[in-house]
């Protein structure tokens, strides 16, 4: 009768134990449960993002390859346009008048300067104004 309560005692431990363990497990599946959904969940941002990058790179790409095309056309007409105020002496009176007007210069100025008739330099100063106006109304709107 001595070794009942020691018995008891145990299978109440062992009783224990196997509640502790099943608690442990529970515990443990929730928990992975969980993991699992906050796992899909990110995986779910992360393909949006990467698409997203995909996206702007993409733009990107293309905006970079547009702006080389206009940068080579731009090239090529910079390097006509100077061959063109090589070519004809005239057109290098006027483009110096075009450059000393916007420096300020006066209709005498550009008569005496560049070697212009007085009504090539008056128009030339018409124009100059007229483009001087339209712009500063350009920049108020």
């Amino acid at each position: 009768m001595g070794g009942a309560p020691g018995v008891s005692f145990l299978w109440l431990a062992v009783g224990l134990l196997a509640l502790v363990s099943l608690a442990a497990v529970l515990v443990t599946a929730l928990l992975w449960v969980r993991i699992r959904r906050q796992e899909k969940c990110h995986q779910v941002l992360i393909n949006v993002l990467r698409n997203e990058i995909q996206g702007m790179t993409g733009s990107s790409i293309g905006m970079g390859k547009r702006l080389k095309t206009v940068e080579q056309k731009l090239d090529i007409a910079v390097e006509k346009q100077h061959e063109l105020e090589n070519r004809d002496p005239g057109v290098l009176a006027y483009n110096q008048a075009a450059k000393l007007m916007e420096m300020g210069a006066g209709v005498d100025d550009l008569v005496r300067s560049c070697g212009i008739g007085r009504p090539e330099a008056e128009l030339m100063a018409l124009l100059h104004r007229e483009l001087q106006d339209e712009r500063s109304l350009t920049h108020k709107h």
